[in-house]
């Protein structure tokens, strides 16, 4: 059986990218993501929303990208994996995360950055997220059949 690691998220940026860089000169870029999830509140009935931060690290030139055109509120779409780290804490103490890192990011919304941009697109692109998975040209083949006929919902 094959293992699979992706993951899939369209949020808001909580803060501004921090760039930095390794000791060989390789660009890192992290990003705080903010990811609503709906739910009913079992006692008045009532939807409500509650957002889920992740953290996200992006490599490379897209990593620079994202350091010189996002800021804080943005909309983004994220294509990539979970990495788990494990360190020693000063205080001795171990601590643990789990990160995702980005294969892909989307810059969704429009060049003046938040939600309020009143859903333009940016020019062209929309608000529209194809994860890179998808767009590659070879369909995913879960051992399903290969139509929606037998979708439950």
């Amino acid at each position: 059986m094959a293992n699979i690691n992706r993951v899939v998220l369209v949020g808001n940026l909580t803060r501004d990218p921090e760039l930095r860089h390794t000791p060989s000169g390789t660009a890192v870029c992290s990003l705080r993501l903010a990811v609503n999830t709906r739910r009913k509140d079992g006692a008045s009935g009532e939807w409500t929303e509650k957002p889920n931060y992740f953290d996200v690290t992006v490599w490379g030139s897209q990593g620079e990208n994202c350091a010189q055109y996002l800021a804080k509120g943005r909309p983004v779409a994220i294509d990539g994996r979970l990495e788990w780290r494990e360190w020693d804490a000063q205080d001795g103490t171990k601590r643990q995360a789990v990160d995702v890192i980005a294969d892909t990011v989307q810059f969704l919304g429009g060049r003046d950055g938040g939600p309020s941009d009143g859903g333009s697109g940016g020019g062209g692109g929309g608000n529209e997220f194809i994860p890179q998975s998808a767009s590659g040209g070879a369909a995913a083949d879960f051992g399903g059949s290969s139509g929606d006929d037998d979708i439950p919902f």
